[in-house]
């Protein structure tokens, strides 16, 4: 099986590319801000922030405004890999608010309410296996 297709089968969850600011506060109150390149319930993939130096299995929290302006998704998330030019978060801990928000983006964007529901129940089975 090539790295592609390895890759392909690990993530279970769509990744949909998305435009947003994003603010990630380690746990000392530092802070960076970034952007957004796309989200998944499962996690995020933002521009690797000038001057962080974070390492895999880090955890921050994360802060993503979107676009308009009138909605913020915040989180906890863990650094799960880190590239020359971006950085992947796994989300750990998401509130009500945030969740909710991200369902109705991850329903707009998937354009399958049927495709959400199996990837909700995929995430849950993880966590509760």
């Amino acid at each position: 099986m090539s790295e592609s297709e390895q890759g392909a089968e690990r993530r279970r969850f769509s990744r949909i590319p998305f435009d947003g600011a994003v603010l990630l506060r380690d746990q000392a109150g530092k802070s960076w801000h970034t952007d957004l390149l796309d989200i998944s319930l499962k996690g995020v993939l933002v521009s690797r922030p000038d001057g962080w130096a974070g390492e895999p299995g880090e955890t921050y929290h994360l802060e993503i405004t979107l676009p308009t302006g009138d909605v913020t998704l915040m989180m906890e998330v863990e650094t799960a890999h880190v590239e020359d030019s971006n950085v992947g978060f796994c989300c750990v801990q998401i509130d009500v608010d945030s969740i909710s928000h991200l369902r109705r983006l991850m329903e707009l964007n998937l354009g399958d309410e049927s495709q959400f529901h199996r990837e909700l129940f995929a995430l849950v089975r993880k966590h509760c296996a």
